[in-house]
Order: C-alpha cells, then structure tokens, then sequence
C-alpha cells in the first residue's frame, strides 16, 4: 500500500518550492515574452492594415491618374486630327485655288492664240477672197469695193462660226 514517509513529505515540499522558483523564474518572463510578442504581432496586423488600406488608396489614385492620362491623351489625339484635317483642307483649298488660277491662265492663253490664229485666218482669207474675186471678176478691184466684200465676208465667217462655236459649247 501507500507508505508516507518523511521522503514523500520533502519531495511534496520540493515540487511546490520548484513550482514557485519555476514561475518566478520562468513562468512571468514567458509570459511577458509571448505578451509581448502577441503585442508585436497585433502592431504588425495593424501595421499591414494601415499598409492595405494606403496601398488601396495610392491604387485609386494611380488608377484616376491613369484615366485622366487616357482622357488628356485622347483629347491630345483628337485635336491632332482636328488640326490635320484642318490642314488637309486648307492645302486642298490651296490646290483648288492653283488648280483654278492655272485653268484661268490656260484658258486666257487659249483665248488669245485662238484670236491671233482667228485675225492670222481673216487676214489669209482676206487675201484669199480678193485674189478669187478678182480672178473671177477678171479685174482688179478697188480699195473700196475690196474692203466692202472682206467685211461681207468676215461677217458670215464670223457667224459661221459663232455658230459653230455654240454648236459645239452644248456638246
């Protein structure tokens, strides 16, 4: 059976000695130790959540600065294309101008090679129409009478081909 003897009283009294050595010794330090560490692990909880939420807000500020980029970029794009076909414009306004000054000028030079072959023509047929005449008259005609038949001539030549020249303006 149990036999209590002065032996099991010592060690009773040793182990409640050891036990308040122990928590003397290394109870309250552990326990400060792992306070203390829980106490570091909440600051760094907190920490990585004040973290978290400035990371949150730097992101919706990037993002906001990001769509305020595109915007300006598209509205930078925009007004490039604006002013392009501006320029498109005013240098086919240019061309246009060109285009018709040159047709202008070409129609003027056609116009005066047109009147100075038609005054070469009216003199040669004048010539013409007095050396028939004459041949056929069998005689010299007058300064008078010659410039009398050229007018008569030149009239109908000329409306001939006014008539011509209308004639050919509704084709």
């Amino acid at each position: 059976m149990l036999d209590f003897t002065v032996t099991f009283g010592i060690t009773v009294i040793n182990l409640v000695i050891l036990f308040f050595i122990l928590k003397a010794i290394l109870f309250k330090p552990v326990s400060k130790f792992m306070e203390a560490r829980a106490a570091k692990i909440q600051n760094d909880i907190d920490s990585a959540a004040k973290d978290k939420e400035r990371a949150k807000q730097l992101l919706e500020q990037y993002e906001m600065k990001l769509k305020n980029a595109q915007a300006e970029a598209e509205a930078i794009i925009k007004e490039a294309r604006k002013q392009a076909a501006e320029q498109a414009d005013k240098i086919i306004a240019e061309g246009k101008k060109k285009e018709e000054g040159i047709i202008a000028n070409a129609n003027r030079q056609i116009e005066a090679e047109y009147k100075a072959a038609f005054a070469l023509f009216k003199a040669e047929a004048a010539g013409l129409v007095i050396a028939a005449s004459s041949r056929l008259l069998q005689r010299d005609l007058n300064q008078e009478d010659s410039s009398r038949f050229v007018k008569f001539l030149l009239q109908e030549l000329a409306a001939g081909v006014a008539d011509a020249a209308h004639a050919s303006s509704k084709d």
